[in-house]
């Protein structure tokens, strides 16, 4: 009795879905940039440095 169909097919849809992970990863973080990008092409500046220019 042999059970590699269902071993396979759990590996390979394990795969899919940490791909799919990852490429969600990749996509969300280049709109991230892009935001970030525009942010600070209209003035806006993060907290961070605001903070570390009045020391």
């Amino acid at each position: 009795m042999t059970h590699a169909g269902y071993v396979f097919a759990a590996y390979g849809i394990s795969a899919l879905v940490i791909a799919g992970l990852c490429l969600w990863i990749l996509i969300d973080q280049a709109g991230r940039k892009r935001e970030l990008k525009e942010l600070e092409e209209r003035g806006v500046r993060r907290r961070s440095e605001r903070k570390a220019s009045k020391k």
